[in-house]
């Protein structure tokens, strides 16, 4: 019995993941094909790349989104990490519920009503939609998953190093910036890889928030895949997935390279002693 479910997980899982990644698989081979035709193959060509670097519409709208996306991702960090700490730091203090649930908000949120809550307070406010309401909105939606990510690397903080810093004459200022951060620096890259993953990938609230040349790659791409599939999308897509998997990959080994240091660090404290 216990092995007729062992097999019968294991096939589960191949088929899930076949389910999830032969797409993914397949665009990126046909985003080498020959052919102009999507689902024809006639041999290997990285022509639709060439093809793709020439198509002015398209570099403009994959600009706009590495801007958007690292300015978002790069704030929303900065903000999710102080949002963080107020929360793990300073459980006690008014409005702290009513703080968790509006930073807690927009996980749970769906993305059209965030996408039109922006919309309505940009038309409110008489802000002109382009690049900034789409980086404000991104910045808006990203931040409560920096803030998930660093959160839960502080509540297993230990805190009597800040402590001994402290009984050492640093100040609070120089004690996150020289004990506290380096600590929890892979939670804060973390956070801000998965921003910046997040608002490359977004397409609804960025659709109710941009506006006359804030046009960013998914929109784009959307708007040309209702028309049909074409070559060079798939050679965009497959760029993105390959920035996307070589920003993971540098993450994974600067958060293994850290963790290995800090652990380096702690046996050489409890050897000194």
């Amino acid at each position: 019995m216990n092995n007729s479910w062992s097999r019968f997980n294991i096939v589960s899982v191949v088929l899930g993941f076949t389910f999830l990644y032969l797409p993914i698989v397949l665009l990126v081979i046909f985003s080498f094909n020959e052919s102009k035709l999507v689902t024809v193959w006639a041999g290997f060509s990285t022509k639709w790349y060439v093809s793709l670097f020439h198509n002015q519409g398209l570099m403009d709208a994959a600009w706009v989104t590495v801007r958007v996306g690292l300015l978002a991702a790069s704030v929303a960090t900065v903000l999710g990490t102080m949002a963080a700490l107020a929360l793990t730091r300073y459980t006690r203090f008014r409005g702290r519920l009513l703080f968790s649930g509006m930073v807690y908000a927009p996980l749970v949120m769906p993305e059209v009503i965030t996408g039109l809550s922006l919309l309505l307070l940009f038309v409110a406010i008489g802000f002109d939609r382009g690049f900034w309401t789409v980086t404000l909105a991104h910045i808006t939606f990203s931040m409560c998953f920096v803030t998930v990510v660093v959160q839960s690397r502080l509540l297993s903080f230990d805190r009597s190093i800040e402590e001994a810093a402290l009984d050492l004459g640093a100040t609070p200022v120089r004690t996150f910036f020289e004990v506290t951060l380096p600590v929890i620096a892979p939670a804060v890259l973390s956070g801000w890889m998965l921003a910046l993953t997040l608002s490359l990938d977004d397409l609804v609230i960025a659709s109710f928030t941009s506006g006359p040349g804030a046009t960013t790659l998914p929109m784009k791409i959307y708007s040309q895949v209702r028309l049909g599939v074409t070559p060079e999308i798939n050679a965009a897509c497959t760029l993105l997935i390959g920035l996307v998997a070589i920003g993971v990959i540098i993450a994974s080994v600067m958060t293994k390279r850290r963790e290995v240091q800090r652990v380096r660090d702690e046996q050489a404290a409890f050897a000194g002693r």
